[in-house]
């Protein structure tokens, strides 16, 4: 075969040379990653997001986790306990079922592995319940449970709240009364001053419990609009934005149509996000908003640019975040925790000023 030294030139033939890797005893977390790098396919992808949220972390960036799926409730929620630890993550938007089932552990409520493949009529007739293949009671774990929520429920004084300002207090009375709040990422949220948004005020278990409370004239419902009008504010008081989405569903479209809250709704200059990092199995082709791309959201304003600082890994998460979460974890330093709780207020005051400022101008 002759030598043909133009491939060198070839544009296609820029990238990294690919070697064969092997395993390296005694491995790290950042050597397991490397090692993906340096081959094909998602593992690629993985040691690619792994680097952009180093670089979120080191950059400074207001960093947002979207929670979807039952991660947390198998086991998961110490991941985010050692993000929030460690400064990593300033605010949360999670579905309430997670925020809910969070506090199984702090409570030391039933919750055991199980299997995927059971006769569920049995499971049912036994008094226990699934998710897949996690198992819970019902009397002991759900039902004990919803007694918790509605005992908190009635602490609450009066007012117009958000879901951050509702999980908060749920948060600090985990700390308070439950025999072990270090269990729960809730409990960290509200000791570290990170808001936890939820992407429904009604569609779990802690909205059907608020009802509940409701038929009995007692109203402790979060405002929708408001909890949008503070996270959109938070959005827009720290413009250097990345985000970090485990799964897609309501967290992962919550926390993108803050952007659109507020240059679409609102009439406020604004880019967008720009940094997102998502673990998702689901498949774009479908139109979904679970699958759909970064790139495509960058037509909605929801990210600035569409080809840099966006990464989608393909895959199961409860198999790729915690390699992301341990690759930060040891080659990132603790970072200060911004306390957004702490400065909500401000930060709604100077969003609704430019909005005032940009639908009215001087006239209202």
């Amino acid at each position: 075969m002759k030598d043909c030294p133009n491939w060198k030139k070839s544009p296609y033939m820029q990238g990294r040379k690919i070697e064969p890797v092997h395993w390296k005893k005694g491995a790290s977390v950042k050597d397991i990653l490397e090692n993906l790098g340096a081959t094909c396919f998602e593992a690629r992808n993985v040691f690619a997001a792994a680097k952009l949220f180093q670089h979120m972390i080191e950059g400074g960036d207001t960093i947002w986790l979207g929670v979807a799926g039952a991660g947390p409730v198998g086991g998961m929620g110490g991941y985010i306990i050692d993000l929030i630890e460690a400064g990593f993550i300033d605010v949360i938007c999670s579905t309430g079922a997670q925020v809910y089932h969070d506090a199984h552990f702090a409570y030391d409520l039933p919750v055991v592995q199980g299997k995927a493949k059971v006769d569920d009529n049995a499971m049912d007739a036994d008094g226990t319940t699934r998710i897949y293949d996690i198992n819970i009671r019902m009397e002991e774990t759900l039902i004990r449970q919803d007694e918790l929520f509605q005992q908190f429920a009635k602490t609450l004084k009066p007012a117009q709240r958000s879901t951050a300002d509702y999980n908060h207090e749920w948060g600090n009375y985990i700390l308070k009364n439950a025999p072990h709040p270090e269990k729960s990422w809730v409990a960290a949220a509200a000791k570290c001053g990170v808001p936890i948004f939820l992407d429904s005020e009604s569609n779990h278990s802690i909205g059907m419990n608020n009802a509940d409370l409701y038929a009995d004239d007692i109203n402790v419902d979060p405002s929708p609009s408001l909890s949008l009008l503070e996270g959109s504010s938070i959005v827009y008081g720290n413009p250097q934005l990345g985000f970090f989405e485990w799964g897609g569903g309501g967290p992962k479209n919550w926390i993108q149509t803050l952007a659109p809250m507020i240059n679409q709704i609102g009439g406020v200059e604004f880019e967008g996000a720009d940094r997102g990092i998502q673990i998702t199995t689901a498949n774009e082709r479908d139109g979904g908003l679970s699958g759909c791309t970064f790139s495509e959201a960058v037509t909605w304003g929801k990210y600035k640019d569409a080809t840099q600082g966006l990464i989608q890994v393909w895959g199961e998460y409860s198999i790729i975040a915690p390699l992301l979460v341990g690759y930060v974890l040891e080659n990132c330093k603790e970072r200060k925790h911004k306390r957004i709780i702490d400065h909500k207020a401000d930060f709604l005051k100077k969003f609704l000023d430019a909005r005032k400022k940009a639908k009215y101008g001087d006239k209202k």
